[in-house]
């Protein structure tokens, strides 16, 4: 393999996005722009007993629309369907045919924060309720979180690096940074990377319902994300799927390849604190942010925009704005900073890489878009979070904020190329 005295760059090229607010980047995008929640009452199963009955949950969402074998969809969990189909999206939008692709130069990193829980809730029943023959030999495939990069891999025929990474609510964010470290380092010139989460489901809800980590704002559940607001009382499930196609520039040039920008910095910490509550110094997510700006060789207050973490949730909020202050010194009051989570809801292994697609569309549209539900200040949270209104600005330089449970922290850079 080729190896190179200097990090070659890395460009993103295409982007797939599926959510409760589109199911193309386009609509996706506008959705945002415009304000518009995706967050309704779950149909999915009846939430009853249930303290949070809402979710953004995809409604329509069909796996064969996008090319997925109905043999095959039946065998993959929904998960999986959601990343399949946010991987040919992307392939799409790239304009890259991946019969032309050298198919050990191309792998793919698809992450998964929690996998087929569908798929385990299902054959957890089979197996109480009928007895272990009766479990699916599809069961196993089905239900691991590597599967969506798998069968992408099939799909284009890349026999390259392939692999997951699982990281909780950073994971697609990391898988990302790996994604661009592997073409960096010369280990691949097209990679396909992202996330995809499908936990809008009995056994998900009920566990984080139980830690009191949900919003139980069921009256108006367009209004129940509101990160940074002092009313905010939990976050909202989301679920979908998100991918890149990312290739090294010169690869990209070569074929005439339309170039979003540059993934030009990226940066995993720990807090190495506690299992579900962020570091209130935070010190990892700072560090991430911080070793993030050096690798992509820009300065504080050369960034324009932060995408945060911004889950609506009492403490993250609070010590993720404690971070950006912490990192950015007197620039944290110039930066806009929102959390499109508020229209999306969380989506877990899947929110990182939607997230940078909001990044990357700012600094190619010169919109960003607001934190919708903002109507009380935070007193402890007092930047500038771009409140229910989109703004129109020039983005050079994005940022990208995930956290996960186990104190893990990632952060990405995006610069106009």
């Amino acid at each position: 393999m080729a190896k190179y005295e200097s990090p070659r760059k890395v460009v993103v090229t295409g982007i797939g996005v599926v959510t409760a607010l589109g199911q193309t980047l386009d609509t996706f995008w506008a959705s945002l722009l415009a304000g518009r929640s995706g967050i309704s009452p779950i149909k999915g199963f009846d939430v009853t007993d249930f303290p949070c009955k809402i979710g953004g949950e995809i409604h329509d969402f069909d796996p064969t629309k996008f090319g997925m074998d109905p043999k095959e969809a039946r065998r993959n969990d929904r998960y999986t369907q959601f990343g399949f189909a946010a991987a040919k999206l992307a392939m799409q939008d790239s304009g890259l045919d991946p019969k032309t692709v050298d198919r050990e130069r191309a792998g793919v990193i698809i992450g998964s924060g929690i996998g087929g829980m569908a798929t385990f809730e299902a054959q957890a029943r089979t197996i109480i309720e009928k007895g272990p023959r009766k479990v699916s030999p599809f069961f196993i495939p089905a239900m691991i979180s590597n599967m969506a990069s798998g069968i992408v891999a099939i799909e284009f025929n890349f026999a390259g690096p392939c692999f997951t990474v699982v990281s909780a609510c950073a994971t697609s964010t990391h898988a990302l940074g790996e994604a661009m470290r592997t073409i960096q380092y010369g280990d691949a010139d097209v990679m396909v990377a992202g996330g995809a989460e499908a936990s809008c489901t009995p056994l998900s809800f009920a566990g984080f319902c139980s830690m009191k980590a949900m919003s139980t704002a069921n009256d108006a559940p367009e209004k129940a994300s509101r990160p940074f607001d002092a009313n905010r009382d939990g976050f909202v499930m989301g679920e979908g799927g998100c991918v890149f196609i990312l290739e090294s520039e010169e690869y990209a040039r070569a074929r005439g390849a339309r170039i979003y920008c540059e993934l030009a910095g990226y940066a995993a910490t720990a807090d190495a604190f506690h299992i579900t509550q962020p570091d209130p110094e935070a010190r990892g997510l700072a560090t991430a942010m911080r070793r993030a700006m050096a690798d992509a060789g820009v300065a504080p207050e050369q960034v324009n925009y932060i995408n945060a973490h911004g889950t609506s949730t009492p403490y993250n909020d609070k010590f993720e704005t404690i971070a950006i202050k912490k990192t950015f010194g007197e620039a944290a009051k110039a930066v806009a900073v929102s959390s499109t989570k508020s229209m999306t809801g969380h989506l877990l292994g899947a929110a990182g890489a939607v997230e940078a697609a909001v990044c990357v569309m700012a600094i190619k549209t010169g919109e960003i878009p607001p934190t919708i539900n903002y109507e009380t200040p935070d007193p402890e949270c007092d930047l500038d979070y771009v409140p229910n209104v989109k703004r129109t600005a020039k983005v050079d330089v994005a940022m990208s904020n995930n956290l996960g449970f186990g104190g893990q922290n990632a952060s990405i850079v995006f610069k106009r190329i």
